[in-house]
């Protein structure tokens, strides 16, 4: 298998940390989305959405979308399992996981994607025509971004994780949220001392690192 990575991009990461929390490792090539190299004809061969992280399989498949990436390696190595073991835990673990990706990093995303000069063109991401830049959804993106901070500090009271009470792929997804707000100005500040105490945690396992 080969994984289609980008360093610096947040989905890319949770991949990688999700790969690092099961000891499993992939062979890696870099793409690099600011300079437009996933919207080279070689790569638009591998995956035509223009999209990182792509998953190649050894059969020649081809898997985009963070999380699918994730069911497919959590089904080829269920320990430690970060999906949730019992019925009531994965559905659990899953919409913490969709309010981290939607309500977090989704308007994390258009905050920056609408504001960075390198996406000027390119609000939306992957392949496609050309998508000039919204200021006002930057505005939005960061006011939504701004309550979702709010209400993940609430969650974390008197809790250690997002989602049940272990690591699961909800905290992935609320610690890559966490660390790419920055980029757009948003961090957890005084008024969210639950928020930079679990950061720290989460910051401490290695898998951070990946």
């Amino acid at each position: 298998m080969k994984l289609y990575d980008m360093r610096q991009a947040p989905n890319p990461r949770r991949v990688r940390i999700f790969l690092a929390e099961k000891g499993v490792e992939i062979q890696r090539e870099e793409v690099d989305i600011v300079s437009g190299a996933n919207l080279n004809p070689g790569y638009l061969a591998i995956n035509p959405r223009g999209v990182v992280p792509t998953l190649m399989l050894d059969d020649g498949q081809m898997l985009d979308e963070s999380i699918a990436i994730c069911r497919y390696i959590e089904g080829l190595h269920p320990e430690p399992n970060l999906f949730g073991a019992s019925p009531w835990e994965a559905a659990d673990v899953e919409r913490w996981q969709r309010r981290m990706e939607f309500d977090g990093l989704f308007n994390v995303a258009a905050a920056f994607r609408n504001t960075a000069p390198a996406y000027a063109e390119r609000g939306a991401p992957g392949a496609g025509p050309p998508t000039p830049a919204i200021p006002a959804m930057a505005e939005r993106g960061q006011l939504l971004a701004r309550q979702w901070l709010d209400r993940l500090e609430e969650r974390l009271e008197g809790r250690d994780h997002i989602a049940s009470d272990r690591f699961t792929i909800a905290d992935i997804t609320a610690f890559v949220c966490l660390d790419f707000a920055k980029w757009v100005g948003i961090r957890a500040g005084d008024q969210h001392p639950n928020v930079a105490a679990y950061h720290a945690r989460i910051k401490a396992r290695a898998s951070s690192a990946a």
